[in-house]
């Protein structure tokens, strides 16, 4: 297949539309099942780069959960912790492969941004994984292969019309690439930088102490950002991206975007939080929305009578501002990753906030030495990658 008409391009006035290859060589993909779009494949494309730099770089299964060109979520296949099991809503499909592991992450890490997403598959997509995708709100999946059980469950959602894109895991995309815009057409050489250990070689803190798992968390953090919408910053714990600011002109913005969606994934666990009874029948959407709410400053909105009648089976208690302070300083040994400098040090005090321990970034900016004093005085450790991310 040398070119796959589209229905239509970003929007349903943008026609016509189509994806091919500027060689005419044959596209590397196949579609097993659905119609996918035009921002289906943009999605696609980039997330599929991620979660294989991911398998790369940390040997580990990955997944990545898109939506519009950015990450809500990306993991590697680490085991769950029973906790984990519960507020990613798999506690009852027994035990998960390490994809499906990666997979149940990357959707869970910010249920609310997942919901409707794309889903990049390092490795053959199993039945665990499929499993996963089934019950969950989604438009499609790429990976490199299906195992015949896999396809039998992905043919079950959407009356059949569920995407599902195989990859050839072997395509390598030509060195330059362009863009046009405005009837303009961009060339640059593709952004090919491996993020690898010696990239946090240059540690500028006074604690040089960086563990393995801290390594991974950084690989994860900086891949991660690679294929994110900039300005953007992401927050990382056990392998997991916790929470992904993308798209701010501030970075600060995207720091306080970020920590508060890492926020957010703590306070879900919560016993407090993992207590709420729902009522039978809630819809999965439903149930993910009341959290966001319960746990946010607006939580009246589903206590106030009439309204969590028809959420919950008994009346939760307020979850005080004083509650959720003591709860989040028990959050510890965070990563933190930015694709470009931080040009203050309230980028710092806001991490803090968010138990961050690890951070990443380039480096380079006139108040460099600001921002190394505010990571001294509450121990963290930083590293200079001394390269700039930006992704548009």
């Amino acid at each position: 297949m040398k070119e796959l008409a589209l229905k239509y391009g970003c929007n349903p006035n943008q026609k016509p539309s189509r994806i091919y290859l500027e060689n005419g060589e044959e596209l590397p993909i196949t579609v097993l099942s659905g119609n996918p779009g035009y921002i289906n494949f943009l999605d696609a494309f980039n997330g599929w780069q991620l979660v294989r730099e991911l398998k790369k770089e940390t040997g580990l299964p990955a997944a990545t959960s898109f939506k519009h060109v950015s990450p809500a979520g990306a993991a590697v296949g680490l085991p769950l912790t029973d906790v984990q099991k519960k507020i990613y809503f798999v506690d009852d499909m027994g035990e998960l492969s390490p994809l499906a592991c990666a997979y149940a992450r990357a959707r869970g890490a910010d249920r609310m941004s997942s919901f409707g997403d794309f889903i990049s598959l390092s490795d053959v997509c199993d039945a665990s994984t499929a499993s996963i995708i089934k019950r969950e709100v989604s438009d499609g999946v790429i990976a490199p292969g299906f195992t015949d059980e896999a396809m039998e469950i992905l043919k079950q959602k959407k009356g059949g019309k569920y995407v599902v894109i195989q990859i050839d895991p072997d395509y390598v995309p030509a060195p330059l690439e362009h863009k046009e815009v405005f009837g303009v057409t961009f060339e640059q050489g593709r952004q090919e930088l491996p993020i690898n250990d010696e990239m946090f070689a240059n540690i500028v803190t006074k604690n040089k102490n960086l563990p393995k798992e801290a390594l991974i968390d950084l690989k994860v953090a900086m891949i991660t950002l690679k294929y994110t919408q900039s300005n953007s910053v992401c927050f990382v714990k056990d392998g997991q991206a916790i929470g992904v600011g993308a798209g701010q002109q501030s970075r600060v913005h995207c720091t306080r975007l970020a920590g508060q969606k890492a926020d957010n994934w703590w306070l879900r666990q919560c016993p407090k939080v993992l207590d709420l009874q729902f009522v039978d029948g809630i819809r999965r959407a439903d149930r993910d929305n009341a959290i966001d709410v319960y746990i946010g400053e607006e939580y009246m909105d589903v206590l106030a009578d009439g309204a969590w009648e028809k959420i919950f089976k008994v009346k939760p208690e307020v979850f005080t501002r004083e509650e959720k302070r003591a709860w989040l300083d028990k959050m510890e040994g965070v990563t933190l990753g930015s694709d470009a400098f931080f040009p203050f040090s309230d980028n710092i005090e806001r991490a803090h906030k968010s138990g961050v321990k690890y951070i990443a970034e380039p480096g380079g900016s006139v108040r460099d030495d600001a921002v190394i004093e505010c990571c001294d005085k509450y121990d963290m450790v930083m590293a200079f990658t001394g390269i700039r991310l930006f992704h548009h």
